[in-house]
């Protein structure tokens, strides 16, 4: 395995979709040997796809096994009976039917850290119900905060729920559970609901709310399109530009590079919101996506243009830091964060399941029972 800053790190992912797989990828990214336990009977949980494009099983290794049988099941355990941390993504009470919940696994494994990815949560009413990111981030308020007033919140993609409250918040768990683990010699659960990793996103905005800065109406504050200088605007060739001025020197700065000095003192009254929205609005419109970043982009007025995802990879700054790189031929996002002296790398593309069972079963040191 690579030299990345878990090398020596040993994790168990039963294959999932979406978040789980997500935080396994990171972990992998960092050098973690990350063994994914794929279904025997079936590539990619029914999802029919050319593994080559499943990025998020990078860096990882795979065998198939059938959890209904005595046989694999045996086996399923022996692996985690050598890894540092199980990760799964099934509803509450499933690993537990299948005897390879966490207390059966700290019998033979004490120091084992149990990470949990569900949208409910572990317990609760809703905990066996169905359910996706869209529905996990309505009912915490996140998904009433984005989109404009007069029209129904837009689904913003499934990088809040998933991504962000689900697969961040259980890779952060894993690792301090880990961490802890070192020192007490016990693992312990880490229940990573989606529902409350996006309340956790959303507490800066409840600091709003209470201090009488945030409004429950939608594109009516600073950050959710309500403000004329946080905000996309068109262009005159039918693309789009974001501005995100904020603070008040930024602000001024902008308004000096377009020759509107004169409403500078108009930044925070929304009163004059709507005037600047509508002078902002022509003003882009005036030229093209290219022209304006000539104009602004690398100065102070917090400026971007919006970029397509083939676009974003040629921008130049995005070049020049290998913000994308090719595996095989295929342009996918560079592991994240950056290391100094640990760097994470891609070192295995996405395996087909069950191609790697010998190669575990070796360097983890497990012997198949004969029968």
């Amino acid at each position: 395995m690579s030299g990345g800053a878990l090398s020596g790190v040993k994790i168990v992912e039963f294959a999932g979709i979406g978040p789980a797989p997500f935080c396994c990828m990171l972990l992998a990214d960092m050098g973690a040997d990350v063994v994914r336990i794929d279904r025997r009977e079936e590539s990619g949980l029914g999802i029919k796809t050319d593994v080559r494009f499943e990025f998020l099983n990078r860096n990882k290794r795979s065998i198939a096994l059938d959890l209904k049988s005595p046989a694999d099941r045996k086996l399923t355990q022996a692996l985690i009976g050598q890894a540092d941390a199980v990760i799964e993504g099934f509803r509450p009470g499933v690993m537990e039917r299948l005897g390879l919940g966490p207390e059966e696994c700290w019998k033979t494994n004490p120091r084992l850290v149990f990470g949990r990815m569900t949208g409910w949560g572990q317990e609760g009413p809703l905990a066996q119900a169905a359910g996706h990111d869209l529905n996990y981030i309505a009912l915490v308020g996140a998904l009433n905060c984005v989109g404009p007033s007069d029209r129904p919140p837009p689904p913003p993609l499934n990088l809040i729920g998933d991504f962000g409250g689900g697969a961040l918040y259980l890779a952060m768990g894993v690792l301090a559970g880990l961490l802890e683990a070192r020192q007490s010699g016990k693992g312990q659960v880490v229940d990573a609901a989606m529902v409350d990793g996006v309340a956790s996103l959303m507490t800066i905005f409840h600091g709003f709310r209470h201090a009488g800065l945030w409004s429950l109406q939608r594109d009516a504050n600073v950050v959710d399109g309500g403000a004329p200088y946080y905000r996309v605007y068109e262009t005159a060739d039918g693309k789009y530009v974001s501005l995100a001025a904020i603070e008040r020197k930024f602000f001024a700065e902008f308004l000096d590079k377009v020759d509107l000095k004169h409403l500078f003192d108009a930044q925070n009254d929304k009163k004059r919101w709507p005037e600047l929205h509508a002078t902002f609005g022509k003003l882009f419109r005036g030229r093209t996506r290219a022209e304006w970043v000539t104009l602004l982009e690398g100065s102070d007025s917090c400026f971007a243009p919006v970029l397509d995802l083939e676009e974003a990879q040629t921008h130049p700054h995005n070049a020049l830091r290998r913000t994308y790189v090719e595996q095989d031929g295929l342009s996918q996002p560079a592991p994240a964060p950056r290391f100094s002296r640990t760097p994470s790398g891609l070192h295995r593309k996405p395996p087909a399941p069950g191609q790697d069972e010998r190669e575990i079963l070796k360097d983890w040191a497990i012997e198949l029972s004969t029968p």
